[in-house]
C-alpha cells in the first residue's frame, strides 16, 4: 500500500468510526413519547438532526484523520483517546434521552460531553489548527443541544 492510499484509508476509517456512532445513536428514535413532552418554541424541526449530524460528523472524522495522519495514535494517544471517549458519550446520549426517557441524566451526560469535546477542541488546535477548529461547530451544536436538554428538563 502506498502512502497515498495509506493516508486516504485512514481518512475513510476515522469517517467511519464518526459515522458509526451515528447509527449506534440513530437507532433511538424520538417517537411519540418526544412528541408528547414540552419543548420550548425554539426546538428545531425532527429533520434538521440528520442533516446536522452528517455535517458533524463528517467534519469531526476530517479533524481526528488530520491529528492521526500529522502525529500517528502513539504520538497524539491522549488526544485521540479523548476524541474517542467523547464520540463513545455522543453515540450514547440519544439511549439515555430518548430510549430511557431520562431527561436529567441527558443533561448530566451531554455537559460531561461538552467538557470532553471542549478538551479534545484545545488538545487538536495544539497539534493541526484546522483539526481543532474543525471541531468547533461540534461544540457549538451540542452547546445549543445542551441548552435545549436544559430547557425540555425544566419544562417536564
Amino acid at each position: 500500500m502506498n502512502d497515498k492510499t495509506e493516508t486516504y484509508s485512514g481518512l475513510m476509517g476515522w469517517l467511519a468510526v464518526c459515522f458509526l456512532a451515528g447509527v449506534i445513536a440513530a437507532q433511538f428514535d424520538p417517537g411519540s413519547w418526544y412528541q408528547t413532552i414540552a419543548k420550548p418554541a425554539w426546538t428545531p424541526p425532527d429533520w434538521i438532526f440528520p442533516i446536522a449530524w452528517s455535517i458533524l460528523y463528517l467534519m469531526m472524522g476530517t479533524a481526528a484523520w488530520l491529528i492521526w495522519k500529522d502525529h500517528g495514535f502513539r504520538e497524539a494517544r491522549e488526544a485521540l483517546t479523548l476524541f474517542l471517549v467523547q464520540l463513545g458519550l455522543n453515540a450514547a446520549w440519544p439511549g439515555v434521552f430518548f430510549g430511557m426517557h431520562q431527561i436529567g441524566t441527558a443533561l448530566a451526560e451531554i455537559l460531561l460531553l461538552w467538557i470532553l469535546i471542549l478538551f479534545t477542541l484545545i488538545l487538536f488546535l495544539k497539534l493541526n489548527r484546522k483539526a481543532g477548529w474543525l471541531l468547533l461547530p461540534y461544540l457549538l451544536w451540542v452547546s445549543y443541544a445542551g441548552a435545549l436538554n436544559f430547557a425540555i428538563w425544566n419544562m417536564n
